[in-house]
């Protein structure tokens, strides 16, 4: 993920070392006593917003003390705060959840009632998340010197967004980030020096977007150092796009001309910056892209490239593998755990491997508490977790400086913003420790049983989905025995893959028109994270369902049970990842069905629709 810029200094002023001098050091002093800058954090958020109406609503009145804020604060979901959420987003500009003015609302990927929850911030923020970001370069120039001479070639867009009723923009983090200040007029840093204008990742048009920085980056292949996006899937996307697209882009190298695809005025302008007719490297592109294997075309055509820098942490460690073919080999480096209610840590061991990934979160970004998370042997690799908690659970919570090594939490923090004691919804297991200042592997997303990109399908939803689909066979006499469910990462776009097991009783066999017609209605009642992904962001394929013969769930019961599962306790797992029982369940697939177009969605929320 690309860093955001310090304090502003001109390019002579600069001091490469001077600077990751002072940002290590202030690493080493927010981990040598934890504790302490997390009770100063907590009564400086206490303290700004001791009159907003939610803390007296709970009798806080204005005290900033630890004990107290634990005792009379609830632990609550979003679900909790919806209200407060609505009054704003409806225009209510009271301090209902923070004494500085909400800027605007950053949609989570994570959904409630199928839409995206909206997180409030304020300007305040942006200082905050440009100080984490800021940490990344001069950890990771400990384990990589040299990067500031060179170029990172990143695969950044912004994403739709829309007005809430009230007037407040809503849109993701990111998207919030590059369309600000801070991004757009980033002061000279060496770090921050990318492939890609600004104009190319602010455009709103995904092609054209992704085909100028492809072609940036190709023209600048020498003096790219670095390469990556925020997620695994959408640099591999970024490489399929060159895969199908390569004999375009080297006739623009080749003539120095930008094909006329390419639309968007301020796009043109800044490519035509850089764009300079040069027959050779076209030649030298057109030769690899040719060749039967792409294998390694990461660091055949950028040859410098010292890593790839992209989350494979979560669900996006299912990418690894095609990954490690496209760039052989070269480290998977995850720089920051963030998200949209808070920006949380640093990985401060970046070279290592993926699996053995964790972040040391920076006790000055918000106030963080842990519930202890009672471990199972659930398959999905999915903790299920209830939303609302007893009074005995919220006494379990921790702080900071007080979690165990090897136990797993659910990440609670209080926010700047507006959110306290927040269940964010991710588990965590503590790994080490940097100093006094532990560190954390990034376990899974609660309750997720299926993810391609940053969609997050739970089990329940699924259920629901699933169940909306199958009206379709009534009229056939037809009836759904069983199912489950894959991420299938082969495909790019990746995409879902329900496997069914049907028992048609009629005598007239359920037509292939039905069975696409149960793929759309899956889709249909999906979240609008995994339809914006499906429409907008093209970054999930098509579902699929996958007919399977009569008695496979049955033979995948007797596999589980051979492999030590109690036949009393089994039960169908939703969603499946273990290869061989990927591969038994393809094995006896009869015949599969695609959902034959994308379905409904459009920015914001339903309830807006009908409000100017």
């Amino acid at each position: 993920m690309p860093e955001a810029p310090k304090e502003q200094q001109k390019a002579t002023d600069y001091s490469v070392a001077e600077n990751n001098k002072k940002t290590l050091e202030f690493i080493e002093d927010v981990t040598k006593k934890p504790d302490d800058v997390q009770k100063t954090v907590l009564a400086e958020i206490l303290s700004k917003n001791a009159h907003v109406e939610y803390l007296k609503r709970h009798g806080l009145n204005g005290i900033t003390d630890r004990e107290i804020f634990k005792k009379v604060i609830p632990v609550i979901t979003y679900e909790d705060i919806q209200p407060e959420i609505n009054l704003i987003a409806n225009g209510d500009k009271s301090h209902i959840l923070c004494s500085q003015p909400i800027s605007e609302f950053l949609t989570s990927s994570g959904t409630s009632g199928g839409e995206r929850k909206l997180m409030p911030t304020i300007d305040e923020e942006l200082e905050r998340r440009s100080l984490l970001y800021s940490l990344l370069m001069p950890v990771m120039s400990q384990f990589v010197p040299g990067l500031e001479k060179g170029k990172g070639m990143y695969f950044l867009f912004i994403k739709s967004e829309c007005k809430t009723p009230g007037g407040l923009v809503a849109r993701p983090v990111l998207t919030s980030y590059y369309k600000s200040s801070h991004f757009k007029e980033r002061p000279y840093d060496p770090y921050t020096n990318y492939t890609s204008p600004n104009e190319t990742i602010l455009c709103s048009d995904s092609y054209q977007g992704m085909y100028s920085q492809m072609l940036c980056g190709l023209c600048q292949n020498n003096e790219v150092l670095r390469v990556g996006a925020v997620f695994a899937s959408g640099f591999i996307r970024a490489i399929r796009f060159l895969e199908k697209h390569w004999s375009l882009l080297c006739n623009d190298i080749r003539t120095g001309t930008l094909n006329s695809q390419i639309t968007d005025p301020s796009v043109r302008e800044a490519v035509m910056k850089i764009l300079k007719a040069d027959p050779e490297l076209a030649n030298f592109i057109e030769q690899e892209c040719s060749r039967q294997s792409w294998q390694g075309i990461i660091t055949r055509l950028w040859p410098n490239t010292k890593y790839v820098d992209v989350i494979v942490t979560g669900t996006m460690s299912q990418y690894i593998p095609t990954l490690d073919y496209y760039s052989n080999g070269l480290p998977l480096v995850c720089t920051m755990y963030a998200s949209s209610e808070c920006y949380f840590g640093v990985n401060l061991n970046p070279l290592c491997k993926p699996s053995e990934v964790s972040y040391t979160l920076i006790p000055t970004m918000a106030y963080f508490e842990f519930l202890p998370v009672h471990k199972n042997n659930d398959t999905t690799n999915s903790v299920p977790i209830s939303k609302s908690l007893s009074e005995k659970e919220q006494q379990e919570l921790v702080d900071l400086a007080d979690v165990k090594l090897g136990q797993d939490y659910e990440l609670v923090v209080t926010t700047y913003a507006g959110l306290y004691r927040y269940r964010v919804g991710d588990v965590l297991r503590v790994a080490g420790f940097k100093n006094s200042a532990p560190q954390f592997n990034f376990i899974c997303r609660k309750n997720v049983v299926l993810s391609i990109d940053s969609d997050k399908t739970d089990e329940v939803e699924l259920q629901n989905a699933v169940k909306n689909a199958v009206s379709h066979l009534i009229p056939f006499d037809a009836h759904l025995i069983e199912y489950t469910s894959y991420a299938d990462t082969t495909t790019i776009p990746g995409h879902y893959v329900l496997y069914w097991e049907l028992s048609v009783n009629g005598s007239t066999p359920v037509p292939p028109s039905v069975l696409e017609d149960c793929c759309l209605t899956i889709e249909e009642s999906l979240n609008s994270v995994y339809r914006q992904g499906r429409v907008s962001d093209k970054s999930i394929g098509a579902l699929e369902i996958k007919i399977v013969e009569a008695g496979t769930f049955d033979k995948l019961m007797d596999y589980a049970i051979s492999l030590g599962a109690s036949i009393n306790q089994y039960k169908t797992p939703r969603c499946v990842k273990f290869a061989p029982i990927v591969e038994l369940l393809n094995f006896r697939v009869v015949s599969c069905y695609f959902s034959p177009k994308c379905p409904k969605w459009t920015p914001g929320h339903k309830q807006w629709i009908n409000i100017d």
